[in-house]
Formats: structure tokens, sequence, C-alpha cells
């Protein structure tokens, strides 16, 4: 007989077609009567399949009795209780790894989108201004100081491609790393000494708007931020008051603190690159990420070690 498990957001659909061939999927976010549905269905539950960006509520997840697994489509659990999820014990699991490579070559993205006004150069030629004058000069990529907070995988996979620019890079978090680059403990003395802060770190209690008004000050009026972890680590009033009084330059941003909701206020200008959260959203990367939230469940199920255990 079929595992019953709780789907809780739109999937890929071919993951969504692997899932129901497998499993008996109960989708969540489509019904109206949810209260009724625990009432007769909660202790039938095995696993769920989530987003990193919604994880699972710690009362719904108090609901299922017999949860043995969380499988997360992404990278990030900071949306779920870990402590929670160690005291009643079931597993929680994550894609990690498959979407390093496209995270880091959308932060390069951003950045050269950013210096060089590649979205403003498309506009100013399609809407026929090229004709009246020209658009302005960019800032050069290459050779410039990168600061980079969180060196972790993707972190790194960061540093590397901006090597290829002769960069020179320098990082902040937890601790110093057998790395080629310089470490700053604090990251108000590494955004004082880059012209790109890129945040690349996970988001937590710890790292919660990390980005603040005065890593914004450090980071000064020549100084771009880019940010493709999660918009929890930037306080989005600040850099909206940094972006409007030219405290800093410019930012580029996939990520935002209420999505899919970006504060209106970025809309208009001209200063700021916005994508919709896309930095993994290849058909290479979802094929590989949708291939391990189903090897996760397999091996829940079939008593196997998880092959991507975040606990």
């Amino acid at each position: 007989m079929p595992i019953d498990i709780l789907q809780l957001c739109p999937l890929m659909p071919s993951l969504e077609a692997e899932l129901a061939k497998c499993y008996t999927v109960h989708r969540w976010f489509e019904m109206k009567d949810q209260a009724g549905f625990l009432k007769a269905h909660a202790d039938k539950i095995r696993g769920a399949v989530t987003g990193g960006h919604i994880g699972i509520q710690m009362e719904l997840a108090a609901q299922l009795p017999k949860l043995e697994i969380i499988s997360i489509n992404g990278v990030g659990y900071d949306k779920i209780d870990l402590n929670e999820a160690r005291k009643r014990g079931y597993r929680v699991a994550n894609t990690p790894d498959v979407l390093t490579a496209d995270v880091a070559d959308l932060a390069l993205g951003l950045i050269i989108a950013l210096a060089r006004q590649l979205v403003r150069a498309d506009h100013h030629v399609r809407a026929g201004n090229w004709t009246k004058g020209e658009l302005g000069l960019g800032h050069r990529v290459s050779g410039r100081r990168y600061g980079i907070f969180g060196l972790g995988r993707i972190g790194q996979a960061i540093a590397k491609r901006l090597e290829a620019f002769d960069g020179h890079i320098s990082y902040s978090g937890r601790r110093k790393l057998d790395v080629p680059y310089t470490f700053y403990p604090d990251i108000n003395d590494l955004a004082a000494n880059c012209d790109v802060l890129v945040v690349a770190a996970a988001a937590s209690a710890e790292t919660k708007h990390v980005v603040n008004a005065d890593v914004l000050k450090a980071l000064g009026p020549n100084g771009s931020l880019i940010n493709i972890a999660r918009g929890s680590l930037v306080d989005e009033a600040a850099l909206i008051a940094a972006l409007q009084n030219a405290t800093i330059a410019g930012a580029g941003l996939d990520v935002f603190a209420d999505e899919p909701r970006a504060p209106e206020a970025l809309f208009g200008m001209k200063n700021v690159v916005l994508t919709p959260h896309v930095a993994s959203a290849t058909h290479e990367t979802r094929q590989a990420m949708a291939d391990l939230v189903l090897a996760n469940l397999d091996a829940q199920f079939t008593g196997k070690p998880l092959p991507a255990a975040v606990v």
C-alpha cells in the first residue's frame, strides 16, 4: 500500500509526477478544509515534501504523529524547527551541492548586470533612446574588491568565479578558513574593505538583519550589495534608505523578506537589479534537486542512510 505524504507547496511538474507514482500525495496547499483533512488523515502521513522558502509550520508538524521525514526541495532549512525535529524523532533532508554552481553563476550575473547597467542598457535600446543619447558609463567588474559574507559551498563557488575576474577577495563568517582570501571577523570591517558585498550565508536567528544600516554605511557610496542568500539577512528598510540617500551605490537582489512580494520602493530605482528568487532555476539543477528529494524519501522509507540529511 502506498505511503501517504503531504505536499506543502507546488513543485516542478516532473517531480510531482514521480511523487504521484510512488506515494499517495495529499496537496496541502490546495485543501479548502485542512482541519477536516487532519482529523481524518493526520495519523497516516509519514512524510512531507516542501520548499525551503516555506518549510513546515511547527503547529502542523505537531499534528502528524507518524511523521518520519521532511524532504526539502531546496538547500535552506531555516523555516523548519530542527530542535523540534530532533525531539520528535523525524528526519529533515535537503538538496545541497546540486544547486551551488547555479547560485554562484547568478551572483556573478547580478554583479555584472549591476556594474555594467545591463538592465538599463537593454531598456535604453528597446525604448529607442539610443538615437537620443548615450546611456552613460558603468563600472569595471574585473579587479575590484569583493567581500563575501558566508564562505560555505556557495560562497566559495562565488569566490572561485571572481578569481577569474582578478577580484581581490575577502570574507567574513563564523571562523577563519584555510583559503587564500583575507578574513575579517566582523561584517562591518568586511563591508568597509570591499567594493561589492555579496551575501551568501545561511538564514538563522543569528544572521537576521546582519546587513543593517551600519554595514551599509561602512560599504559606502561607491559600494554595492548583492544578495543571493535569504531576504531575512538584509534589513530591507535600511537598504531602501541607503539606496535612496546614496549611502551605497546600488544593489542586486534575488531574495526578499516577504516573497513573492518585493518592496515596491525598489521598483523605480535605476541603481538596482531585481530577480524573483531564480538562483537555482535552471532545468538541469531543478531536475537534480527533484532527484535528491525523491532519493531522500526513498532512503527513509527503505531504511537506508539519507543522501542529504540535515538532522
